[in-house]
């Protein structure tokens, strides 16, 4: 499923216009994006949290020359699902 999936789900679920169902889904993942960008936690009850990870530097290894070679820190976006996501999941 993608962007234009969630959309064509608005306008047959809720009959807006496919424009205006663009521009829906398009606004709720720019909004968490912006959230996550200024290190805010998004929770959406019933579905699950995304939130910002600190990964730190460490040591790496170059895999065509086998030199050692620092990996900077980092952030990551994580998600973990709600109670009730998992139990859809798991049946």
């Amino acid at each position: 499923m993608n962007n234009a999936d969630i959309a064509e789900r608005l306008v047959t679920d809720h009959g807006v216009s496919k424009a205006d169902a663009k521009k829906l889904v398009d606004a709720v993942f720019t909004a968490i994006g912006d959230a996550a960008a200024k290190g805010e936690e998004v929770s959406l009850n019933g579905f699950g949290k995304f939130k910002v990870k600190d990964s730190p530097a460490r040591e790496g290894r170059n895999p065509a020359t086998g030199a050692a070679i620092t990996i900077t820190a980092s952030k990551k976006l994580a998600f973990t699902p709600a109670k009730a996501v998992k139990d859809k999941l798991n049946g």
